[in-house]
């Protein structure tokens, strides 16, 4: 079964230097997991776990500026 036949959404984690990163899946655990795969374990330290929003596609322009 195709993983897309669950919904997924992108979230914006905090990070600690003030910036937002992008992530998607199922859940913000999902997402975690997923950017754990793309990133270093140092770029993983900077971001806030619990610190997050859900946004739609829609509404990404409106936080381009403070990706990090």
């Amino acid at each position: 079964m195709s993983s897309f036949s669950n919904p997924h959404y992108m979230y914006l984690f905090d990070l600690k230097n003030g910036k937002k990163k992008l992530a998607y899946g199922e859940s913000p655990e999902d997402a975690l997991d997923i950017l754990r795969i793309r990133l270093t374990e140092e770029e993983m330290a900077e971001i806030i776990p619990d610190s997050y929003i859900k946004i739609n596609q829609r509404e990404l322009q409106k936080y381009v500026k403070n990706l990090g």
